[in-house]
């Protein structure tokens, strides 16, 4: 029975937030003493399975030895991007006598704030996310007393520990490379507020042109995808700008190819810069300047963090951030004579 139970149904028939009942399973402050027994009084009588609600450390001898590796079926594509961090992470974590599993978050998991069983059922001993989650999803993991580590996600809470790419000043570094090389009409492409990568990214790009005096045009800002992360078609501004910096290495492909079905040349007509420095970068034609993620260095403070916090739940560190370089390639050209 408890498998088909949800956190969401004990708040329902409570009348409170699921944040809420999180904090009262897990022994977390914020809510009374009085309603932490009405909560854990409800879960036991409707089967809900909180054993992985702790936040006290767990004896070397109850340990599993396994780590959960989550990211939203919602930021999971062909490229496989997220796969090189498990890969990375599951190298580090065998050096440590741990072992990686990796689970694929539902939309609707996500949405119904339903926790994977390989933490409700006792059997990882942490679990590093990668990607973004939801608000709610990530109030829920962090409320949750389990050992959480976020891998390239940061949101406004100060309270969560998260191992990022410097996006900020990757961007503004891009920016200022398509500045010195005569550009000055230059849009950014990646829907701003979709995810916190994206909006650094973006602040990036406009501290540059801020800095340069260049007016940031809003028909110079093109949506990418939905705040659901689900892509949607390119909306081009009339007035064509020279250069496109691009959230990431995929739209930066389909941008490419979407200009060239126009009969734009590419760096010729219009330069396309991307982020990641993904296998798109590469299979492009031309092949796109990008910025490599470094994502070995990323998943190991990822992986050192987290085993940290098993052997000490209070460790905190705060939000890591990890930089990037720029990869030069073909997609940019230069306007200076």
């Amino acid at each position: 029975m408890s498998k088909e139970v949800r956190m969401k149904d004990i708040a329902d028939r409570l009348g409170i937030s699921i944040v809420a009942v999180s904090k009262a399973l897990s022994g977390k402050e914020g809510v009374s003493e009085e309603l932490r027994s009405r909560v854990r009084r409800t879960a036991d009588e409707i089967g809900y399975n909180y054993r992985a609600m702790k936040v006290s450390a767990v004896k070397k001898s109850e340990r599993t030895g396994n780590v959960g590796v989550i990211a939203s079926e919602r930021f999971i594509d062909e490229d496989s991007f997220y796969l090189k961090y498990y890969k990375h992470i599951s190298a580090f974590l065998q050096q440590r006598d741990y072992y990686a599993f990796f689970h694929t978050l539902t939309v609707s998991d996500e949405e119904n704030l339903i926790l994977p069983k390989l933490l409700t059922a006792d059997r990882v001993d942490g679990v590093i996310f990668l990607g973004p989650f939801s608000k709610e999803y990530t109030a829920l993991l962090t409320d949750s007393g389990i050992p959480v580590v976020f891998l390239d996600f940061y949101d406004d809470r100060s309270d969560i520990d998260c191992i990022i790419c410097d996006g900020f000043y990757a961007s503004f570094d891009m920016t200022n490379y398509l500045i010195r090389n005569g550009h000055r009409k230059i849009a950014f492409v990646g829907t701003v507020g979709a995810t916190s990568s994206i909006e650094d990214r973006f602040l990036g790009y406009a501290k540059s042109l801020i800095g340069h005096g260049i007016h940031i045009s809003r028909n110079y800002i093109l949506d990418d995808r939905t705040e659901d992360g689900m892509l949607v078609d390119i909306a081009l501004p009339v007035d064509m700008p020279t250069a496109f910096v691009c959230n990431c290495d995929q739209t930066a492909n389909r941008l490419i190819k979407q200009l060239k079905s126009l009969g734009y040349r590419i760096p010729d007509d219009i330069s396309v810069t991307g982020f990641d420095n993904s296998v798109y970068s590469s299979v492009s034609e031309p092949k796109i300047t990008t910025i490599e993620v470094n994502t070995e260095m990323m998943s190991a403070r990822a992986v050192d963090v987290l085993l940290a916090k098993i052997e000490k739940p209070d460790t905190s560190v705060g939000r890591i951030p990890v930089s990037g370089d720029i990869v030069y390639k073909s997609s940019v050209r230069s306007l200076n004579k």
